[in-house]
């Protein structure tokens, strides 16, 4: 009999929802009328294959209302790192392989369309056997008071001798 006693309460309650129906537009509008806080974010980059992502501020960019745009490597770089190939007699693919990337971070290199990541251009430096960056040719170079990359490396050509490089 103990069931039927006044003092005891029963409450009826759903079972929580899943995160997936929370997410719904009616749950969200729900929400919104019961006054609870709603949270809403727009995920970057999600259900994408890329191995190197920008190290640089996107969020910072895209608040910006000026026309702010990530810096790209010089043609120069790119026309450095094509002569290094071809010196060597290899594909685009055959240099992505040996670098392990995909053959369009390689071709994007090359184009001077690509956002510098410094593992990417070490790696490229290490397999063409060429100083991609200013810093390394400005090494290896006398002080000159103005050179564009393509005239450094053709200096570096003439003069010095790259190994393994025929002309």
């Amino acid at each position: 009999m103990s069931e039927s006693d006044w003092d005891t309460v029963t409450v009826l309650r759903k079972r929580p929802q899943k995160a997936s129906q929370l997410k719904t537009e009616q749950a969200v509008n729900q929400a919104r009328r019961t006054g609870q806080k709603v949270e809403t974010c727009q995920k970057y980059g999600a259900a994408t294959n890329k191995q190197h992502q920008t190290s640089l501020n996107t969020a910072k960019l895209d608040r910006e209302t000026e026309e702010l745009k990530h810096e790209k490597i010089t043609v120069d770089v790119g026309k450095l790192i094509q002569q290094g190939r071809q010196a060597k007699g290899w594909t685009q693919k055959d240099l992505a392989t040996k670098i392990n990337e995909k053959p369009q971070v390689v071709q994007e290199y090359e184009q001077g369309k690509a956002v510098p990541n410094q593992n990417v251009l070490s790696k490229l430096e290490r397999a063409v056997d060429q100083f991609c960056t200013a810093s390394a040719i400005a090494r290896w170079l006398p002080k000159l008071e103005k050179y564009s990359l393509v005239n450094a490396a053709e200096y570096w050509y003439t003069v010095m001798g790259w190994p393994n490089v025929q002309r």
